[in-house]
This record gives structure tokens, C-alpha cells and sequence, in this order.
């Protein structure tokens, strides 16, 4: 009985210790799942939002000219493709937060952008194959220079804590100058995924005129709009009152007051149909709305469901107010 009962501990104790080393051997598996994962697709979830509603804009309302999908599904698949493949990149380049550190990340990295690349590489073929749609280029080459121009300005405020001369790790920029460097850094890669709205027009209709003109700048201008309106929610969470939202918000407050100066004066002369407004108008309303309303503890996944949900009524809305008779 005794031999038994030790047995029968020994058992115990080895499932325990067998236990406790899978549990062991698990934890570091995660944590490299998670860091492929990290290196390989986007982070940036809203971006998403900034890379689709403009394509689905400019396809809403190039539809009601042209009836041409197969171009608008070899393009999606092509910004799609082309979106993803920025991670991956920053990632083996280092210009992103999680860098390649080993060599089976790298593999692992390098198998992606292959992919991406072959994928991307046959859905423009497709798009371009005997000197089709030739502006895409042009619109392709300014998006890549948005890219790199955003690229270039993480890069600046992104720089590595100094040491100063009381040893203490000090950032080189202040951080108001960060904050603004990385607003800046988003709006000109908003430039580039906004793109995507004259670019799905072009390739529907075949034409690149003020429709495709108007669609990326509308388009830009909701995004810069968005952009603005969730750092500010962000860095002024815990602010107070009207007069102090407005003495740390009078930026976003202008840029409020430009947005509607330029959509009315768009509307009057014809650059936009005067019912456009309407699309803009649920925008409008939430950020001035911010400014008077109680003040509430932010919750991040909130506000993140609160844009998407004006992404989505601003698209809505923008693509029946051409579908109206004129």
C-alpha cells in the first residue's frame, strides 16, 4: 500500500511538473504568435476606415455612371494588398514601433511581403495591362510620396530618448512638438488612403475630372476632420469646461470654422450639389458638440465605435446625395 501511495504520488507530481512545463514551454509560443502578428498586420485599425470609406465613395458614386466591376475589385484588392504591405515593411526596415529581431521573424516577414507584393503585382498588372488606366500611376506615385513623407516624419518623432548632461534620458523634442509631429504624420498618410477615392472613380468611369477631384477632397477633408477630433479627445480627456476645451482645442475650433467656410463656399459655386452638406453635417455637429458637452471618462473602444459610425453616415449620406435627381 505504502509503494502504491508513492507511486501514485510520483505520478502526481511528474502530471504537476509535466504541467507546469507545457504551461512554461506555452507562454513564450504566445508571446512569438503575438509578436508575428504585431509584425506583419496593421496595427492601425482606423486606418482602415481612412483606406475603405473613400474607396467605397468613389465606387458608390462612379456606379451611377458606369457599371464596371471587375476594375473596382482588381483595385481593392490591389490597395488592400498594398495597405498591408506597409506593416511588414516598417517592420523589417525598423521604422516602426515592433522591429525584426530574429532571424525566423525575418523569414517569417520576408514570406509576407513576397506574398503581398505577387498579390498586389498581379491586380495592378490587371489594371494597367496594355496602358490601361494610365492615371493610375500619377495617383500611385502621389499616394507613395504621402507614404514617405509619414514614414519621414515618424522617423522624427519616433527619435530615442538623450541622455542629458545630468545623466537623466531626456526626449530631443518636447512633447507638444510630438503630439503635433504625429498629427502631422497621420494627416499626410491620410493624403495617400484617401487616394483611393479619385482612384476607384478613374478606374470605374475611365475619367479623372472635378467628380474625381471633388471625391478625394471631400474625402480628405472628413479624414483630417477625424484625425484631429480623436487626438484632441485624447490629449484633453480629462479638461473641464468651455473655456478651457476652447484654450486647448481653439485648433481643432478653427479648423471646425474652415471646414464650413470651405464646404459652403463649394456648395454655392457648384463644386459640390448644396445637399452635400448634409453628409458633413453629422461631423460638424459631434465636434461642436464637444466642447459643451458634460464631462464623461473617455473610453478609447467608445470613441473608436463612435467614428466608425460617422464613417460610415458620412459615406452613406455622400453617395445618395448623388443618386438624387438633379
Amino acid at each position: 500500500m505504502a509503494l502504491m501511495a508513492a507511486n501514485e504520488y510520483s505520478i502526481g507530481d511528474l502530471r504537476q511538473r509535466f504541467a507546469h512545463t507545457d504551461r512554461e514551454e506555452a507562454a513564450p509560443q504566445k508571446v512569438r504568435r503575438e509578436r508575428r502578428r504585431a509584425l506583419t498586420l496593421p496595427r492601425e485599425h482606423g486606418a482602415w476606415g481612412l483606406l475603405l470609406v473613400p474607396m467605397i465613395t468613389g465606387s458608390g458614386i462612379a456606379f451611377h455612371e458606369s457599371n464596371h466591376i471587375l476594375p473596382a475589385l482588381l483595385l481593392l484588392v490591389a490597395a488592400l494588398a498594398l495597405f498591408w504591405l506597409r506593416t511588414p515593411v516598417e517592420s523589417l526596415l525598423g521604422t516602426s514601433a515592433i522591429r525584426v529581431q530574429a532571424k525566423d521573424e525575418r523569414q517569417v516577414v520576408g514570406t509576407v511581403i513576397a506574398g503581398l507584393v505577387i498579390v498586389a503585382t498581379l491586380a495592378l498588372g490587371a489594371l494597367l495591362w496594355a496602358w490601361q488606366n494610365p492615371l493610375l500611376w500619377l495617383i500611385g506615385a502621389t499616394a507613395g510620396a504621402a507614404f514617405v513623407g509619414q514614414a519621414l516624419l515618424k522617423l522624427m518623432w519616433r527619435q530615442p530618448p538623450r541622455l542629458s548632461s545630468q545623466g537623466e534620458a531626456r526626449h530631443p523634442l518636447s512633447k507638444p512638438l510630438v503630439q503635433r509631429l504625429r498629427m502631422l504624420s497621420e494627416i499626410v498618410g491620410t493624403i495617400g488612403l484617401t487616394a483611393s477615392a479619385p482612384a476607384a472613380y478613374y478606374v470605374i468611369t475611365g475619367n479623372f475630372g472635378a467628380t474625381a477631384w471633388m471625391l478625394w477632397a471631400a474625402n480628405l477633408i472628413f479624414a483630417g476632420n477625424q484625425i484631429h477630433y480623436v487626438q484632441l479627445r485624447i490629449h484633453n480627456a480629462r479638461i473641464e469646461g468651455l473655456r478651457a476645451k476652447l484654450s486647448r482645442g481653439w485648433a481643432f475650433a478653427a479648423g471646425q470654422f474652415v471646414m464650413t467656410v470651405v464646404l459652403t463656399v463649394a456648395c454655392l459655386s457648384g463644386l459640390l450639389p448644396r445637399v452635400a452638406s448634409i453628409a458633413f453635417a453629422p461631423l460638424l455637429f459631434r465636434g461642436w458638440f464637444y466642447f459643451i458637452q458634460k464631462p464623461a471618462p473617455l473610453k478609447v473602444r467608445r470613441l473608436g465605435w463612435n467614428e466608425l459610425a460617422q464613417a460610415v453616415t458620412f459615406c452613406v449620406l455622400f453617395i445618395a446625395v448623388f443618386a438624387l435627381p438633379k
